[in-house]
């Protein structure tokens, strides 16, 4: 009988110390699922270490391993992408390539997809981030309820599973800006949690700087949704009102104490809150602009390098169509070869 194929998505930045650990991990694990074969795609994002070369060299000594090396850095979302069309499996699964995402545990979240769920992400009680990380999680949380409409009661991590259809629906996704929870959201809301243990780092430290973080924040709302645009007139009707209601207040104040100077700093201070918040919007309209531009010109999600080594484990049944692996390997859609 032909076992399905569970196809494992990491994307690779400065960890040519720890991605083979990572393998091998997988590998142990997959070996105690009977009814599982699998692959691995390991997506090189323009690490300036000897990533690649390492992930080169676990290709030649085990063909379930497909390199692929990206021309730059284009972001951990882009590199999820690459990776995404070169799945072949049933199920995806993506975990990150420093060893905190316990691969030992895969087993929880596949048992959670046998059970019916669609999308399956790991939760941590206790994660082994530091402060800064932790509060970049909050305000990730917070900013995906808000925007994106995720349930308060759901945790999102860079550790979960998938079906094939979802991954489907995400390849749809052919814009410049790609932000995988928010696709995820956009397809399922059948997601469930499975509680794993989170570790510390084996090695490194974590290269999601500020501006990084920062950058995805402000991906994932002005991507997939307008609620920015709404908030930005609310805050006009807002600013509107308070100085005609402040205009109202000096008129009054003078016809009540006509001695009363009229107030230089107190003009000045609405003048610039008022100019603050048009630049404000102004500046979120353009970005809005700016990102559409951008698509209308196709720019692309990654560009890919070059591909290496590749091929599904022996008695693997997979769904996933083969012309879009090879389709990956040829510049697809958005993701185009140098």
């Amino acid at each position: 009988m032909k076992k399905k194929l569970v196809s494992f998505v990491i994307p690779c930045y400065r960890s040519a110390a720890t991605v083979g650990g990572v393998v091998e991990e997988i590998g142990a694990a997959m070996a105690k699922l009977e009814p599982y074969a699998y692959e691995i795609i390991l997506v090189n994002d323009g690490s300036p270490d000897d990533t690649f070369a390492r992930i080169s060299g676990l290709c030649e000594r085990n063909p379930r391993i497909t390199g692929v090396n990206l021309a730059r850095n284009f972001g951990q979302h882009a590199a999820l992408m690459a990776g995404f069309r070169h799945v072949k499996g049933d199920i995806l699964v993506c975990l990150d390539d420093d060893g905190q995402t316990p691969a030992d545990e895969v087993g929880k979240l596949l048992t959670a997809i046998e059970e019916g769920a669609d999308v399956v992400y790991a939760r941590y009680e206790h994660k082994h981030h530091n402060a800064f990380r932790n509060f970049g999680s909050r305000v990730n949380d917070w900013m995906l309820c808000f925007m994106l409409q995720k349930p308060k009661n759901l945790y999102v991590s860079s550790y979960f599973a998938a079906r094939r259809f979802v991954l489907e629906e995400m390849l749809r996704y052919e814009n410049a800006f790609p932000y995988v929870i928010g696709l995820v959201l956009r397809v399922t809301r059948n997601i469930v949690n499975v509680t794993v243990e989170h570790r510390d780092r084996r090695a490194g430290m974590s290269g999601y700087t500020f501006g990084k973080l920062l950058a995805l924040w402000f991906n994932g709302f002005t991507a997939f949704s307008e609620k920015p645009l709404r908030i930005a007139t609310l805050a006009g009707v807002c600013c509107a009102c308070a100085g005609f209601l402040y205009g109202f207040y000096t008129i009054v104040k003078k016809f009540v104490v006509p001695d009363v100077p009229l107030g230089f700093s107190a003009l000045m201070s609405a003048v610039m809150f008022i100019g603050g918040m048009l630049m404000l919007m102004l500046g979120l309209l353009g970005e809005y602009i700016g990102r559409m531009y951008i698509c209308m010109n196709r720019a692309p999600q990654y560009v890919v390098r070059e591909v290496v080594g590749g091929g599904p484990g022996d008695g693997a049944e997979g769904n996933g169509k083969a012309e879009a692996a090879d389709g990956a390997k040829d510049g697809w859609k958005t993701g185009k070869t140098e």
